[in-house]
């Protein structure tokens, strides 16, 4: 049976083999795919793991044994991930279920009742918040400059203050692929009694990252788009020494602190991080993050996140010289894994594109291209040739 030696590396490219790797995602072969940042191209690895799956249920019927220590493996590849401790995450069906917990566990209460988001955020990330407003908190957007491309640090200092209690920022921008000074920001909050949290979901898997450098307090994300699984995957950090002050009110059987107890007369949360779990998680789901955890360890972060810096620079100098207008920063460290091109109607762009072969998405006026480690400069040629022949829906 496969499930006794899933997931097996032996038959993986070398870590920096990018051709080879470009073979195990099947798409590739068929379309130019640019669309990491709304889900990620299946891999053969992940796809053999949720089979490894399905065909232990077809067998066996069930093995909860197997399944919940993988889910504490899955933990563990990414806590060395983020660079925090795995008792320190949690593992959820999504970044939304991770800050409706949260939520539910924040007491805003006294003076504190204000949550500062910036205008960067996926709606979920600020309509969460909107939604705590029958609790009294007040939600405060923080504006981007004329030009939408920024949010300046002085916008977060004439906002954050006394009556903050916490600073909910995305690392990258969804629409635009900019990114913010997630560092000045957490200290600038801390600085002013609040806390950070950070949704990472647009550069975890495609970059290095560390949470713990970054002096957030909280962060959310998922394994469907950069970091290869499948949608049902997300997950939580929440800094080791403020898990006992935060009991969620959202709560399931995996949050207690022993899941073996079944005790329903009363409730015992776990006392590290899983406390901000629920219930029966989506065992084949978390099979394909495991899997797509697994593939960027064995590459390497620091490899993966040069490649995609180079790829998204050189996207960006060719556009610039065929005078495409992009939404996207041209300094590196202003900017993540997507570049957004500017369009007269970004659906209709879209839409040109796939005839062309290449898969997009697009948001607020712009399409996005996202790479991952798995794309080339063939990609870019093609987009840009696509591009060519249709000037007449760019902006």
């Amino acid at each position: 049976m496969g499930h006794e030696t899933w997931p097996s590396r032996s038959a993986w490219p070398a870590p920096a083999d990018w051709a080879g790797w470009r073979a195990q995602f099947p798409v590739l072969g068929r379309r130019t795919y640019l669309n990491s940042g709304s889900c990620g191209a299946l891999s053969l690895p992940v796809r053999a793991a949720i089979e490894d799956y399905l065909e232990l249920r077809m067998h066996e019927g069930a093995d909860w044994g197997l399944w919940l220590g993988r889910l504490e493996a899955l933990r563990a590849s990414l806590a060395g991930l983020l660079g925090v401790k795995p008792g320190e995450l949690a593992l959820t069906a999504s970044a939304s279920a991770g800050l409706n917990s949260l939520a539910s566990a924040l007491d805003f209460v006294g003076d504190r009742r204000r949550v500062v988001v910036s205008d960067f955020e996926f709606p979920t990330s600020a309509q969460i918040w909107h939604a705590q407003a029958r609790r009294g908190v007040e939600v405060v957007h923080v504006p981007t400059t004329a030009a939408g491309d920024e949010v300046p640090l002085a916008h977060f200092e004439r906002l954050i203050d006394e009556h903050t209690a916490l600073v909910a920022v995305t690392h990258v921008c969804y629409r635009n692929g900019a990114r913010l000074d997630i560092p000045a920001i957490a200290e600038l909050a801390h600085a002013r009694g609040a806390r950070v949290l950070l949704d990472c979901y647009q550069s975890v898997g495609a970059e290095p990252l560390d949470l713990a450098a970054l002096g957030v307090d909280f962060a959310v994300g998922g394994m469907m788009k950069y970091l290869l699984g499948t949608s049902g995957t997300g997950f939580m950090f929440v800094r080791h020494a403020l898990v006992p002050g935060l009991e969620p009110l959202a709560t399931g059987w995996l949050a207690q602190a022993d899941v073996a107890a079944m005790d329903i007369t009363r409730h015992a949360p776990a006392p590290d991080a899983r406390r901000f779990e629920a219930g029966t998680p989506g065992v084949a789901a978390f099979q394909a993050a495991a899997a797509g955890a697994a593939i960027l360890d064995h590459i390497g972060l620091a490899a993966i996140g040069a490649r995609v810096e180079a790829l998204v620079t050189r996207c960006l100098a060719a556009l610039a010289d065929q005078g495409v207008a992009v939404a996207t920063p041209a300094a590196p460290a202003r900017r993540g894994a997507t570049v957004a091109i500017r369009a007269r109607d970004d659906a209709a762009l879209v839409a040109a594109l796939a005839r062309h072969g290449i898969v997009t998405s697009c948001r607020d006026g712009n399409v996005r291209a996202s790479f991952h480690f798995y794309n080339n400069d063939e990609d870019i040629a093609r987009l840009l040739d696509a591009l060519a022949c249709e000037r007449a829906l760019l902006q």
